[in-house]
């Protein structure tokens, strides 16, 4: 997986100029159409990261306007130093006060760090001298499908720069969250200590599941027959397919709790998943099922909008 840059536009499919609902459009049927469950040609996952990542950054009216207007260095918008996309965290912005009796080299070691050879085996740093101080922090975004943060397990990633690492992903990652990589970020000065590599995740929005804290939430549909009589349906799961009981009577809405088929956590544990009943009539009707639902309508004396006051 590679952190690069796509012309988001050219993407998706559509204009400079395109609407919203355009831009929400063309991520729904692409991300369909290239989902690894749906298709298996190998280059379809790449695909369907390219177009979430699209859509992450154009459905956002401020993310849109600064890609809009600097393009590949969109990002430099977020991050101060605006390199390759990592953000330095080095030591700017700072305020001294020597006040309150604060020895001058003690403000060097508590900022610098002590040096070898003083107490504990450490000595100061000195402040007309070489000093050692730590390399700052360095942030990359770690693309990451649902199913991916869900499972785990180990990866080999690619950063902008070209540098790849061999990275072990926690079961259950969740989006924010942070993976160190210690010592893989700008280099110290003077002997001091490399600083250390983030790697921020970001789950990618998925076209069937959305995702709230552990527990994950999918649309249900069912028949008009099966809502009134009941049924047993199948319904996904992130792992796989699983069997729910929709109660006669079920209405559009309706939200049908599975036990354990969430997000994981390190630990073993669960979220749930809630499917939520849609009742889908049919389009078409042929000659008997129009028949039978003359008849249906004709002997039925349901009243949606009399339920409803």
């Amino acid at each position: 997986m590679a952190v690069g840059y796509h012309d988001y536009y050219e993407t998706l499919g559509v204009p400079r100029d395109a609407s919203a609902d355009d831009i929400r459009r063309a991520y729904r049927k692409l991300a369909r159409e290239h989902h690894p469950d749906v298709n298996k040609d190998p280059g379809a996952e790449v695909r369907f990261k390219e177009v979430a990542e699209a859509y992450e950054v154009l459905r956002d009216a401020d993310k849109r306007e600064r890609y809009d207007r600097l393009g590949a260095n969109w990002r430099v918008g977020e991050d101060v130093s605006g390199a390759q996309g990592f953000r330095d965290r080095g030591y700017g912005d700072v305020h001294v006060d020597f006040g309150g009796g604060t020895d001058f080299s003690d403000f060097f070691e508590s900022l610098f760090g002590a040096r070898p050879g003083a107490r504990g085996g450490r000595r100061r740093a000195d402040p007309f001298g070489g000093m050692a101080m730590r390399g700052g922090d360095h942030e990359a975004v770690l693309d990451l499908t649902l199913e991916e943060a869900a499972a785990g397990g180990h990866r080999h990633i690619t950063l902008g720069d070209g540098r790849g690492y061999d990275i072990d992903i926690p079961t259950g990652v969740r989006d924010g969250q942070r993976i160190r990589l210690a010592g893989e970020g700008g280099p110290g000065f003077d002997g001091g200590p490399s600083g250390d590599l983030f790697l921020r995740v970001h789950i990618a929005p998925h076209p069937r599941f959305r995702v709230e804290g552990r527990d994950l939430h999918v649309d249900l549909p069912v028949s008009p027959s099966e809502a009134a009589l009941g049924a047993r349906v199948p319904v996904q799961t992130l792992t796989g397919t699983a069997r729910v009981r929709v109660p006669a009577g079920s209405s559009t809405g309706r939200q049908l709790r599975l036990r354990g088929e969430g997000m994981p956590t390190s630990s073993g544990a669960h979220g749930d998943l809630y499917a939520h009943v849609q009742v889908v009539v049919p389009k078409k009707l042929d000659e008997r099922e129009r028949e039978l639902y003359e008849q249906l309508a004709a002997a039925s004396t349901f009243d949606p909008r009399e339920e409803r006051r």
